[in-house]
């Protein structure tokens, strides 16, 4: 029994960091797509994309990606 918990946690502990180092990941996506773009939605993108690193750098992961997805939405990334 104390075998399986172990291994459940070690499990949950590998998808915290996973998810954690997809938020770079999910920016480098978003610079690339809007790349030297300054219109409106690029602009508001690169605003959610600064937001997100902020949080992600603060640890609020989730946040950080629900803003990367708001920043997705606006330049159509799927």
């Amino acid at each position: 029994m104390r075998a399986i918990l172990l291994g459940a946690a070690l499990v949950f502990a590998s998808a915290a960091v996973a998810g954690a180092g997809e938020c770079p990941m999910l920016q480098a996506q978003i610079d690339t797509q809007f790349g030297k773009r300054f219109d409106r939605q690029a602009t508001e993108a690169r605003t959610k994309a600064a937001e997100a690193m902020a949080l992600h750098k603060a640890g609020k992961h989730d946040e950080s990606m629900a803003s990367l997805g708001k920043a997705k939405t606006i330049l159509g990334i799927k």
